[in-house]
């Protein structure tokens, strides 16, 4: 009993070392940053925050639209179309296969189709596609 507790502890060793390297590397890494940015050369330049070429001047957050968020949704409802018509497509072949099946796979597809066509003509009414606006 006890030569089979020691071996299912000996198997946590591996664990143990890399736990033991992981945190070494992490906090190494940390006391050598510390370590050379005390004699690292500073200056205005290098402390001042840098964005893309840009410099930093005005708001940090610009405010979006509502239509932006819009737009957004509806992307996400479009994409999530695709995400559950991809595999109604692969497998639509061996559903075929079943004469039960057959009327109820196309007509489930046919009706998911129709209501998001729905919501389709319904944003276009709501002119959520405008750019412009």
């Amino acid at each position: 009993m006890e030569n089979l507790q020691s071996s299912q502890l000996a198997q946590y060793i591996p664990i143990l070392f890399l736990l033991a390297a992981a945190v070494g590397f992490a906090g190494g890494t940390l006391l050598v940053s510390v370590l050379l940015g005390k004699y690292a050369k500073s200056n205005k330049a290098k402390d001042s925050a840098y964005e893309c070429g840009k410099d930093p001047i005005g708001e940090g957050g610009g405010r979006f639209s509502v239509k932006f968020y819009l737009v957004a949704m509806l992307f996400i409802l479009f994409d999530i179309e695709v995400v559950f018509m991809y595999p109604w497509a692969v497998v639509y072949r061996d559903l075929l296969a079943e004469h039960a099946t057959r009327n109820l796979v196309l007509g489930s597809m046919f009706s998911f189709l129709g209501i998001l066509f729905l919501g389709y003509i319904y944003a276009v009414k709501k002119k959520a596609f405008d750019w412009k606006t």
